[in-house]
């Protein structure tokens, strides 16, 4: 066989490699995000039976609080998960955090209310609630590493954005286990009961995916894992240890917080936080909320490979700086014209303005962010610097919003959000470089066809 031949045919083996793990990988992402956004999806249902304020809006204030508080395991789950898969294999990791959100997703399907047990309702829950975001910390950093490391090397920003496919893909079955509810239960069966379904789909769900991950090929290498299992020489760092990420890497893991910070807020705003904006300042019916979010989000996450796909040939920085420079001039007309609107079809073109923007955003994050850390580090890198800007600013937003809601003062929030994607914009114009080879490109082959020079420096 010519070599022209058998370098298609190992191609397309890796290509097809590369897509079976992409798939195992992600289906645990969609499950887990799917978990995670259910809470706010049926909060306005559920939040009576835990709650004890009759105000719709300080019960949505008090249901987004539990929600924020969750945010603050974050930065430890990604951590011990970080660690965890840096020194034990991507596998080890993404299988036990899946296991984790199953486990809480039966105990809320479950769990009795204030009816029945009183304050212990509301503790149990928000107990409940942190294990769930303890997992969800360690799932993003664990998949973001694994679907970087298991994609071909042309093809990066293709095969990476399908965490955000997913991740979207978890708040859209959320959003559609919503709207069919409401449709076949009522408000009033909903409120009562049904509010359990989603968390037991929820828990079934990840069971099905738990039995998937079994056959995931591993990313790291034998000798990565055995370097972990044995005390290192004096004056080194073990991989996947703080002390290796603060000493090494502390510049990556800055840049990585600040590459973060204003993405997950305008992603947390247009995404989660929209459903009850459009609610309880817009005017628009719940049912029509849901609907509009619903067909926003499908179609937003339809196209999280279509600008993977544009990155990979024009490079990473530029969709950042399409996300920033657009998301600076246009939050604010966008969501002050959302704010005043009724009309559930112009709430849909206005939320869709804010998605193709954050799209430049979302789509590519997770590949930019481990592109920063070798192998060695990166679970607990992008896991940790996500974590630490996710739990401060976007795991706060449904927090911050309902509180600027319930003040009348919802156009300080336009501000916070475009103050925050301003400063993440700074990170993209001066902390970033287009094309410029990886840790990634370093290990498994390059990207845009230029070998790596000077590797120090990219380590820096």
């Amino acid at each position: 066989m010519s070599t022209q031949q058998a370098a298609p045919r190992s191609e397309a083996a890796q290509t097809r490699k590369a897509v079976g793990n992409i798939l195992k990988g992600s289906a645990g992402n969609l499950v887990e995000w799917y978990d995670v956004y259910i809470y706010t999806a049926f909060s306005a249902y559920f939040a009576s039976h835990f709650f004890s304020s009759k105000d719709p809006l300080q019960s949505n204030l008090e249901a987004m609080a539990v929600f924020a508080v969750t945010f603050l395991m974050r930065p430890i789950g990604s951590w011990f998960f970080g660690r965890f898969a840096d020194r034990k294999g991507r596998k080890a990791a993404l299988t036990l955090s899946v296991t984790m959100m199953s486990a809480g997703s039966f105990a809320i399907a479950i769990l009795p209310t204030k009816e029945v047990i009183g304050v212990w309702a509301l503790l149990l829950l928000i107990l409940i609630r942190l294990i769930q975001g303890f997992s969800v910390g360690g799932e993003y950093g664990t998949s973001a590493t694994y679907m970087s490391e298991a994609a071909t090397s042309k093809r990066r920003g293709f095969f990476s954005s399908f965490q955000y496919v997913t991740l979207i893909g978890g708040q859209m079955l959320a959003l559609l286990v919503l709207v069919i509810l409401e449709q076949l239960l009522g408000k009033t069966a909903l409120g009562e009961w049904g509010w359990r379904i989603p968390f037991l789909i929820g828990g079934v769900a990840a069971l099905v995916v738990l039995w998937l991950r079994r056959s995931m090929e591993e990313t790291i290498s034998a000798e990565q894992t055995a370097a972990a299992a044995h005390a290192p020489a004096a004056g080194e760092a073990q991989p996947g240890t703080l002390k290796l990420l603060l000493t090494r890497h502390w510049r990556a893991l800055l840049i990585c917080i600040g590459v973060t910070l204003g993405g997950t807020v305008a992603f947390y705003t247009y995404t989660n936080f929209i459903l009850s904006f459009m609610q309880n300042t817009s005017g628009i019916a719940k049912e029509s909320s849901s609907q509009i979010n619903f067909w926003a989000l499908l179609i937003f996450m339809c196209l999280q490979p279509v600008y993977g796909m544009v990155s990979d040939r024009v490079g990473r920085k530029p969709l950042l700086l399409w996300f920033g420079i657009l998301g600076v001039l246009c939050t604010w007309p966008l969501l002050s014209a959302l704010s005043a609107t009724k009309d559930p079809f112009v709430a849909f073109l206005l939320m869709m303005g804010g998605l193709l923007i954050v799209g430049g955003y979302t789509s590519i994050n997770a590949l930019v962010k481990a592109e920063l850390f070798p192998s060695s580090i990166r679970a607990l890198g992008v896991g940790l610097g996500y974590a630490v800007a996710n739990s401060l600013f976007g795991g706060t937003v449904p927090l911050v919003g309902a509180a600027f809601q319930k003040a009348g003062q919802v156009e300080v929030f336009f501000t916070y959000v475009s103050v925050a994607i301003g400063i993440s914009l700074l990170v993209y114009i001066f902390a970033l470089k287009n094309k410029k080879p990886t840790h990634l490109d370093d290990e498994q082959g390059s990207a845009f066809g230029s070998p790596l020079v000077d590797k120090d420096s990219v380590r820096a």
